[in-house]
């Protein structure tokens, strides 16, 4: 038995990757020929690896995703990240028994935002003093009740509310009811 060619385990590769970017693009081989104008059974050939496309072939399939060839080439399809988190992986930020926060992603490098579920008791409050850092900040209250002050605006958020605030402005978060309130929140860049 004769060990694969290198052009053999390129083109092997061609196949798999244009089924892998053509799936991951929500594109079935029939829209994939149609855009790029080939054939249905063109692209089928080459994803069987039965057909080794030229560059200049390659190149016409990939303007009809469109994906250029070096992308094509260096998409890596391994996950490099979890994506899918049960209640049990979200990470305990908060240090009040009073309030929790339960990050998002936690161990996602290069993360871009924070996203939080947030509980807070009754009589939970972030503090007197106002909080106060780089970026942008949201959420929805999902059940109970919120006091949000941002700067000189307050307000009672109730199931279905929300904010969106530039978070240099001073703000604080206060549970003033008699039933927990449940937030999800989500801040960018994310500060935790």
């Amino acid at each position: 038995m004769s060990l694969p060619s290198q052009d053999e385990r390129i083109s092997d590769d061609i196949g798999i990757r244009l089924r892998l970017v053509r799936q991951i693009f929500g594109l079935t081989q029939r829209e994939l020929a149609r855009r790029a104008g080939v054939t249905n059974g063109a692209i089928s050939l080459i994803e069987q690896n039965r057909v080794s496309p030229s560059i200049s072939s390659l190149k016409k399939i990939l303007e009809g995703i469109p994906l250029s060839l070096a992308d094509f080439f260096t998409l890596n399809f391994s996950p490099s990240d979890e994506v899918f988190f049960a209640a049990d992986d979200l990470t305990e930020i908060a240090h009040q028994p009073e309030i929790s926060m339960r990050l998002v992603g936690r161990r996602t490098k290069g993360r871009a935002l924070g996203m939080l579920h947030e509980v807070y008791q009754p009589g939970a409050d972030t503090g007197e003093t106002m909080l106060r850092h780089e970026g942008e900040e949201c959420g929805i209250v999902v059940s109970g009740c919120l006091t949000v002050t941002v700067g000189t605006q307050e307000r009672t958020l109730r199931p279905g509310e929300a904010y969106y605030f530039r978070s240099d402005i001073p703000h604080r978060f206060r549970n003033q009811g008699t039933e927990p309130c449940v937030l999800i929140s989500a801040n960018a860049p994310p500060t935790f």
